[in-house]
C-alpha cells in the first residue's frame, strides 16, 4: 500500500512538473545560466593567476635570497670567518628549502592555471554551441506558436466566416431566382398576346377617330365629300344633287 501511495505521489508531481515546464523558458534560463558562469570563471581563473604570479614573485625573491646568502658564505670562507660562514651557510640551506618548495607550489599553480584556461575554452565552446542549438529552437517553438496561431485564426475563418455560410447563401439566392422565373413564364403564359395586341389597336383606331372628330369641330378639317353616279353612269366628284 505504501509504495501505491509512493508511486502515486510520484506521477503527481511528476504530472505537476511537467505542466508547469515550459520549454521556451527553461532554454532562456539556461542561456542566462550560461553567460552569469562566465564572470565566476573568470573570477576564478583570476584568482589561480594571482596565486601564480605571487609564487613568481616569492620564487624571484627566494632565488636572489640563496644568490646572496651564497656570496656571502664564499665571502666569510675567504675572509678567514668561518663562525660567519657557518651562520650563512645555515640561513642559505633554509632559503635553499624555501625555495624549492616555492618551486613545487609554482609549478602547481602554472599546472592549475593551465587547465583552467582549458576548462575555459571547452566551457566557452560548448556554451557557444548549446546557446545556438538553444537559439535555434527557439526560434522554431516560436515560428511554429505563429503558425498554430495562423492555423487556428484560419479554422476559424473556415468554420465561423464566410466559408460557413458562403454555399448556403448562393444555393438560397439560386433558388429563389429559379422560384421568380417560374413565377414569371407561368404568368406570361397566362397572358393572350393576340387579345392585348387587338386593344392595342383599338386603342389606337378610336384615338385617332377623336383626334379627326375634334379637327372637325375646330373647321381644322372638312368631311370627305360623298361620290355620286350621274345618269350617264360617271361618277361626279363633288358636285351637289339638285333637289327639286
Amino acid at each position: 500500500m505504501w509504495q501505491r501511495f509512493q508511486r502515486a505521489m510520484r506521477s503527481f508531481v511528476g504530472f505537476f512538473v511537467s505542466t508547469i515546464e515550459d520549454p521556451e523558458l527553461i532554454l532562456e534560463q539556461n542561456i542566462r545560466d550560461m553567460n552569469d558562469q562566465v564572470p565566476k570563471m573568470n573570477e576564478s581563473i583570476a584568482m589561480v593567476r594571482a596565486n601564480q604570479t605571487l609564487l613568481e614573485k616569492e620564487n624571484a625573491k627566494y632565488k636572489a635570497e640563496v644568490g646572496d646568502l651564497t656570496a656571502k658564505v664564499k665571502a666569510a670562507i675567504g675572509a678567514g670567518r668561518d663562525d660567519l660562514a657557518a651562520q650563512y651557510a645555515t640561513r642559505l640551506q633554509m632559503e635553499k628549502g624555501a625555495l624549492a618548495r616555492n618551486e613545487a607550489q609554482l609549478q602547481t599553480a602554472k599546472a592549475a592555471y593551465e587547465k583552467a584556461i582549458n576548462v575555459k575554452k571547452a566551457f566557452m565552446r560548448e556554451k557557444e554551441r548549446k546557446t545556438n542549438e538553444a537559439t535555434a529552437a527557439l526560434r522554431d517553438a516560436r515560428r511554429a506558436k505563429w503558425q498554430s496561431k495562423v492555423a487556428d485564426a484560419m479554422e476559424s475563418f473556415e468554420v465561423a466566416g464566410i466559408d460557413a455560410t458562403h454555399d448556403e447563401m448562393l444555393r438560397k439566392v439560386e433558388e429563389q431566382t429559379a422560384v421568380n422565373e417560374a413565377r414569371m413564364q407561368m404568368a406570361l403564359e397566362g397572358v393572350d398576346h393576340q387579345a392585348l395586341k387587338i386593344e392595342e389597336d383599338a386603342e389606337a383606331i378610336q384615338a385617332a377617330e377623336l383626334v379627326k372628330q375634334f379637327k372637325m369641330e375646330m373647321g381644322m378639317n372638312s368631311p370627305t365629300p360623298v361620290a355620286e353616279v350621274g345618269s350617264d353612269g360617271e361618277k361626279t366628284i363633288g358636285k351637289k344633287v339638285e333637289v327639286k
